[in-house]
């Protein structure tokens, strides 16, 4: 009788166990799949206003309609503000300011902007319980002060797109040298492709010749601090710094790989290179982040994809023999104006856009990279994702700043097009304007 008492005694500790953790396992379920927990009254009623320079900004009511399921109280809008990047430091200024607005950290340190910095919140504040963790830290601003007055809800960077569909009819692969590139251009030559990688050619800030050889060019003074201020400064000796990158961009156009005159025909960097490259004659086209935002929507507009669609993904150019470098740059930046009567509101929408998931879904909808640490979600940037760290440079850590690489921008331009020859460009570094 003892030993039955002892045996069932054993048994219902057993389930007991079995039931507790079978609880703990619910428990650790349903808090999982919770995920955004609001921390305000549900029933609250308020007006978000955010402020940008976009036309329209279809990701971002998507997640007005997801945050809404959590506050259906909420208004949330959007407002574009013409010529933002002069205007959004009066529109601060005014009776009408907007709860949130977009920020760019190129505008970090400059007296014309100064308003736009001076409006914003410090987002790093713990109490705010962003998930800051889950961005990329190399592309958050680093501020004198530690503070953190804006966070990036987009990044970019430069590559190229590539037709997966001439690739694979070639038998190629898509290259990761230098060495693989010129290769792989003079294979489709041979092939009858007359030009096996375009790009846009009439102005110097998206140029092929920018988007090709900025990752060469950061790599060449990532490591160097006196570089970096002597650049920065406009120091007429910084141009020696250059020199490297003149160089390369000048062999890149003698070894073949891009027909200038072809190139020539592309008339803008977003629109013309998109339905360019959708002809499907095309291996390689470089462009920017924010030009592969547009690809979806013109895929109805082009004839020839529409009669011949094929597989495409964004890739880092191969500029160097060392592998690929991954430029990564923050782009749309949203900060929350200090001074709103709104701010505990939209702090909590912030705190629920401030998230793996819904950086990630902003962005996919969008159409351009996620800010956050895992790219493998959309195959259009997962290239970009498997780039090791050591290839990963980012101006914000750096410390290149806005005046710097337009010097970059115009001598490698004029360098590139023949125009001037590297020893000139070298000298005149800090003189060359917008």
């Amino acid at each position: 009788m003892r030993t039955m008492k002892k045996s069932m005694s054993i048994l219902l500790a057993l389930i007991l166990v079995i039931s507790l953790t079978a609880c703990g396992k619910s428990d650790q379920k349903s808090t999982a799949e919770e995920g955004f927990v609001p921390a305000k009254d549900t029933n609250v009623s308020c007006n978000i206003r955010i402020a940008g320079g976009y036309d329209n900004f279809e990701a971002l009511e998507v997640e007005f309609d997801r945050f809404n399921e959590y506050y259906p109280n909420a208004e949330l809008v959007y407002t574009k503000v013409d010529d933002y990047n002069n205007m959004i430091g009066t529109v601060l200024d005014g009776n009408d300011a907007p709860d949130i607005y977009v920020n760019y950290s190129w505008m970090y340190g400059r007296d014309q902007y100064k308003s736009s910095i001076d409006h914003a919140e410090n987002l790093a504040d713990p109490a705010l319980g962003l998930d800051l963790d889950c961005i990329r830290s190399n592309i958050l601003l680093n501020t004198d002060d530690g503070t953190l007055p804006m966070v990036p809800v987009f990044s970019n960077t430069y590559g190229m797109l590539v037709n997966q569909k001439i690739f694979d009819k070639e038998g190629l692969s898509v290259p990761t040298t230098y060495k693989e590139l010129l290769e792989v251009c003079k294979a489709f030559r041979e092939k009858g492709y007359d030009n096996p990688m375009m790009g846009f050619t009439k102005s110097e800030t998206t140029s092929v010749f920018t988007l090709s050889i900025y990752p060469f060019f950061c790599n060449t003074v990532a490591n160097d601090e006196e570089a970096v201020r002597k650049l920065n400064s406009l120091d007429a000796s910084a141009g020696e710094y250059v020199r490297p990158s003149l160089e390369k961009i000048a062999a890149f156009m003698d070894d073949g790989c891009v027909d200038l005159n072809a190139c020539d025909e592309i008339e803008d960097n977003y629109d013309a290179v998109i339905l360019r490259f959708f002809k499907g004659d095309i291996p390689m086209m470089a462009c920017s982040g924010d030009t592969v935002s547009g690809t979806k929507k013109r895929e109805s507009r082009s004839e020839e994809f529409i009669a011949d669609p094929f597989e495409y993904s964004f890739v880092p150019i191969p500029i160097s023999d060392d592998g690929v470098t991954f430029v990564d740059m923050p782009n749309l930046q949203f900060s929350v104006n200090k001074n709103s009567s709104n701010r505990d509101m939209a702090n909590e929408f912030m705190r629920f856009l401030i998230t793996s998931k819904e950086l990630n879904e902003l962005a996919r909808n969008k159409g351009l990279m996620s800010p956050t640490k895992d790219l493998s979600f959309n195959s259009m940037y997962a290239a970009f994702g498997n780039v090791p760290q050591s290839g990963i440079l980012s101006p914000e850590v750096i410390g290149l700043t806005d005046d710097a690489l337009i010097q970059v921008r115009q001598s490698v331009f004029l360098v590139a097009r023949d125009e001037i020859s590297i020893d000139e460009a070298v000298a005149r570094y800090g003189t060359f304007t917008k």
